[in-house]
């Protein structure tokens, strides 16, 4: 509810300040006395733009504060989306500084125009005979129709359910296009690993097979040359180790003549401990080396894996190639595994495309019993409203897919006259009876959701006087559950506000001003009487306005 509107240095008003009360407001005021300058700033407070024309004073910056109570509109999870604090409270500024540049806060916080018209939208609902498009458009009816089907709990439901199913169809899609894309190399990985796995690589395996084929090649040479050089050592004439022997008794000689010689003898000795070393060592090698034509063959044919994978792979380290075996096992079992993903989540999917399913048959059976009662009401208040011969036709069709609001498609077509085909509203409705429908079925709703407050601009505008009682009468009703204001020319209509405010122009110091002021009981005789019979007001005229006010 809008309870409190500052304006500054906007168009035609210096400082406005006023305060609202639940109920029926009526406004009204001679045409240019700037009505109109009222919504212009609400407007800001909406989130329309603005630009330096509106500054009354170019030099200072224009101000518009707007004071809404929240606490029934259940706007919490709303601030929270929007990232704003919460207050039961709300204060709503627009400034435009005479630089150009505008600034906007909820509760003095920071925020640009598409929060404010997100917030906008569920605080105030202008309603004119030039803004009733919404009526036209199959979202809106389909979430009046579901107000009154009592549809919220459902349609929350659906919803969230049909993002996550939204969601899921994405992720489904994806996998799916992985999968073909991976499909079309998965054979060649698998080739590659297998290739791999097959050669049996571990780390530091290549030099010791370099090193055995080489001792496997030159086997008959290295026994050769190692029994020649055992030959050399133990040749009973002359080998080394019968010189060896000589070369002993000699410093043995020698050093039993001198002790001073002693450390040669000592020196020779371990010498001739080590040949004898390396003398069984050599014969020991040489007899276990052996030619093995049939090893030697699956040396060179492990060599050989190697050696191709490496250049297949173009690396140079038995590292790089575990390396690549590696990933190429994780490729090939996530094909695997996205194989599995897949199982899962088409089942995910299907599981909640039955649960949308039966919401959908939930929502439209509550909406196919619904449409009935909503008929005859909508006709009913119609025929009130001085249009008695309108008749709706509202269906229900299935659509293939699942829509924002279920799968019902709405059909609402009209007759305003006897014996007139029916069609859209769009195509056939007038604005004057859009407005009308618009009215009524916003009384409908007024009793069924909070709706916010709704401003009717002039929508009497053309009616007779017997409608316009009416109009105002249905008006006066919907005040009983929400917050209505209603700007008009017509005394019936003004006459049933609960509160009166009076637009008008005055003039100080050569400078023209719109002010607003709240009627007390006898302006309120005084103005409607002028509404009935022009500036000059007479008694009947006096009279006639008590009997409307009372």
């Amino acid at each position: 509810m809008l309870t409190g509107l500052v304006i500054k240095n906007f168009a035609l008003i210096d400082h406005l300040e006023v305060n609202f009360s639940e109920g029926m407001t009526s406004i009204t005021g001679e045409t240019g006395a700037g009505k109109s300058i009222l919504l212009g700033g609400l407007g800001l407070i909406l989130g329309k733009r603005a630009d330096l024309s509106t500054l009354k004073n170019p030099d200072v910056k224009c101000f518009v504060e707007a004071t809404f109570s929240i606490k029934e509109y259940k706007l919490e999870s709303l601030f929270e989306e929007l990232d704003l604090d919460y207050d039961s409270i709300t204060f709503i500024r627009r400034e435009i500084l005479p630089t150009g540049k505008s600034r906007a806060f909820i509760n003095d916080s920071p925020v640009n125009l598409d929060v404010l018209q997100r917030l906008g939208q569920e605080l105030i609902d202008v309603h004119s005979q030039h803004q009733t498009l919404s009526l036209t458009q199959t979202d809106y009816q389909l979430e009046v129709l579901d107000a009154l089907a009592r549809n919220k709990e459902f349609l929350k439901i659906y919803q969230t359910k049909l993002n996550k199913f939204k969601i899921l169809k994405k992720r489904l899609f994806e996998l799916n296009s992985l999968r073909d894309s991976q499909k079309q190399d998965l054979d060649y990985s698998s080739f590659l690993l297998e290739e791999l796995n097959n050669a049996n690589l571990e780390i530091g395996m290549l030099a010791p097979l370099e090193e055995e084929e080489q001792e496997l090649v030159h086997a008959e040479e290295i026994i050769t040359n190692l029994l020649k050089a055992n030959q050399i050592i133990e040749e009973e004439q002359m080998g080394i180790d019968v010189q060896m022997n000589e070369i002993r008794l000699a410093l043995l000689k020698v050093s039993s003549l001198s002790e001073k010689h002693l450390p040669l003898f000592d020196r020779f000795e371990s010498l001739k401990i080590e040949l004898t070393d390396l003398s069984q060592d050599i014969r020991s090698q040489a007899e276990q080396i052996e030619s093995n034509p049939q090893r030697l063959e699956l040396v060179q044919s492990s060599l050989k894996k190697i050696y191709d994978l490496q250049s297949k792979h173009q690396c140079q380290t038995i590292e790089e190639l575990i390396s690549i075996q590696e990933n190429l096992s994780k490729k090939v079992d996530s094909t695997a595994t996205l194989e599995q993903d897949l199982i899962v989540l088409n089942k995910e999917v299907n599981e909640l495309e039955q649960e949308l399913q039966e919401l959908t048959e939930n929502l439209s059976d509550n909406r196919k019993k619904t449409l009935p009662s909503f008929t005859e009401e909508l006709e009913s208040l119609l025929e009130i409203l001085g249009m008695p011969n309108t008749r709706f036709k509202i269906n229900l069709s299935s659509s293939d897919h699942f829509l924002q609001h279920g799968k019902d498609q709405l059909i609402f077509e009209f007759s305003a006259n006897k014996g007139s085909n029916f069609g859209t509203l769009k195509k056939i409705a007038s604005g004057g009876e859009l407005s009308r429908i618009m009215l009524s079925i916003k009384a409908i709703l007024s009793r069924f959701k909070t709706l916010p407050t709704i401003i009717f601009d002039e929508i009497d505008t053309g009616v007779s006087g017997e409608v316009s009682y009416k109009i105002a009468e249905v008006m006066h009703q919907m005040s009983q559950y929400m917050q209505v204001m209603t700007i008009s020319h017509l005394p019936q209509v003004a006459a049933k506000g609960s509160h009166h405010f009076k637009v008008f122009k005055e003039t100080k110091n050569e400078s023209t001003f719109t002010q607003l002021k709240k009627l007390k009981p006898e302006e309120r005789i005084q103005e409607v009487a002028q509404m009935l019979g022009g500036e000059e007001i007479s008694e009947t005229a006096i009279q006639h306005a008590k009997e409307l006010l009372n």
